[in-house]
């Protein structure tokens, strides 16, 4: 007895106008999901060729006279030691400022803040900050805090000037982690006499900080990597001490690689020097993720609803 294909009986009594709209329909997401995965694979190989090339021209220069040494002769002798320095102060500046001003924010907007044509126009107004070119924050940064207030080319203008372009990002990330925990969570710490606020510190805040760190690793990377805002803030080419005060300038790995590979007069000398400061940027903003990325990973362990 010949066996017969369940799919084929049904499609017996299928309208064969509807047979050709579920074939269609089939083909359709079929050629989505392809396109989708193709365009995934694309990126993550473009990804990887600029890493290998990165890393095959960089590996080479890495030495510890490299991060160790203050440059000399232009940046085509020496090492990045202060530009390593540099980039620490200026994105953990940034970081101690943003995350608290963004955290709080946020639970004012989810918490506290009513629905009124104000608030949604205030969301609006911080998403779109988000997406604003880093150069219009470089800009601010030069008139407000290094004119105006007089703080001069220093790190805490620079460090200001990036907390302003990463508070935006830090404000929507944690806004949508406060959101996605569970009412019953709140609504249960009522219930048992808690306060507001406690319910927040003690119920909401915990449950919500994996998603508070993964905006920082992202604010952090493009904190890291910005040449614009410090551009007009605080950084320097060459120095031969390292930074004794906030009001100091400092050199940054981004603004040095932004001169070996565009101002210098050796450029095809200093190649290799350009090679090796980009691997330590991109070597600096994995290590930094990496480890925001494990505390997240054990408070979501330890957190889980």
């Amino acid at each position: 007895m010949s066996s017969t294909n369940p799919r084929s009986q049904i499609e017996l009594f299928v309208d064969p106008h509807m047979r050709a709209q579920i074939h269609h329909r089939q083909f359709r997401d079929k050629f989505f999901i392809g396109f989708f995965r193709s365009v995934t694979y694309a990126i993550v190989l473009l990804v990887g060729a600029i890493l290998f090339d990165i890393s095959y021209h960089g590996f080479p220069v890495m030495s510890w006279s490299f991060l160790s040494e203050f440059p000399r002769q232009g940046g085509l002798a020496g090492g990045i030691f202060p530009a390593i320095i540099g980039t620490l102060c200026l994105v953990l500046t940034a970081l101690a400022v943003a995350v608290p001003l963004g955290v709080l924010s946020a639970i004012y907007l989810v918490e506290y803040a009513p629905d009124t044509r104000i608030t949604r126009f205030l969301r609006l107004a911080i998403m779109t900050l988000a997406g604003v070119p880093s150069i219009v924050f470089g800009l601010f940064g030069l008139a407000f805090f290094v004119i105006i207030l007089g703080f001069g080319t220093s790190i805490l203008a620079g460090g200001l000037t990036l907390a302003c372009m990463i508070l935006p990002t830090m404000i929507v990330t944690t806004s949508e982690a406060l959101r996605a925990v569970p009412k019953g969570l709140r609504e249960g710490s009522l219930a048992l006499g808690a306060t507001k606020w406690q319910t927040i510190l003690y119920n909401v805040l915990p449950y919500s900080f994996s998603g508070v760190l993964t905006g920082a690793i992202l604010s952090l990377g493009r904190a890291a990597g910005e040449t614009a805002p410090i551009l007009l803030t605080v950084a320097a080419f060459y120095l031969s001490r390292a930074p004794r005060s906030i009001f100091d300038q400092v050199m940054a790995l981004p603004y040095h690689l932004y001169i070996l590979a565009t101002q210098h007069p050796n450029m095809q000398e200093a190649a290799p020097k350009q090679y090796g400061t980009a691997l330590v940027l991109v070597l600096l903003v994995l290590g930094l993720s990496s480890l925001a990325a494990m505390i997240r990973q054990r408070f979501r362990e330890k957190y889980r609803w």
